[in-house]
């Protein structure tokens, strides 16, 4: 039986300040009216991607603490063009959230830069660069 990957749960320390980080790239998180430390928020394809409050995860994480040092995991999200990564990256730049790296012409073909959400994770913006 091979298992299938359809969620991604992020540990968030500030559930509001993720929630609009997210917002800034289009995802459009729900607040669980039951439980206001869990949001939740569909993508197409049928991922799903999950905030949880250290609070709420960390009693079902023994032994979790916050990961120290660079992000261990990207999300990665795809844009139209290359002018699309590097309009992302300034306006979260901007907004307050911490540049990783800025926006590069990479050697495979991709116009790439990384971000940091609130919590440190890092977020991957990239576009296929045009073919010359």
């Amino acid at each position: 039986m091979n298992p299938t990957l359809n969620t991604i749960d992020l540990v968030v320390s500030d559930m509001d300040a993720a929630i609009a980080f997210y917002a800034r790239l289009g995802l459009a998180f729900k607040l669980d009216p039951g439980t206001p430390e869990h949001a939740g928020c569909d993508l197409p394809g049928g991922l799903h991607v999950m905030l949880d409050t250290e609070a709420f995860r960390t009693p079902f994480l023994p032994g979790w603490s916050a990961p120290a040092g660079g992000p261990r995991t990207l999300l990665c999200f795809e844009f139209e063009g290359p002018a699309d990564v590097d309009a992302k990256y300034a306006e979260l730049v901007e907004a307050g959230h911490r540049g990783i790296a800025e926006p590069f012409d990479a050697f495979w073909g991709m116009r790439c830069a990384i971000v940091a959400d609130p919590d440190g994770n890092g977020v991957d913006l990239y576009a296929v660069l045009p073919a010359s």
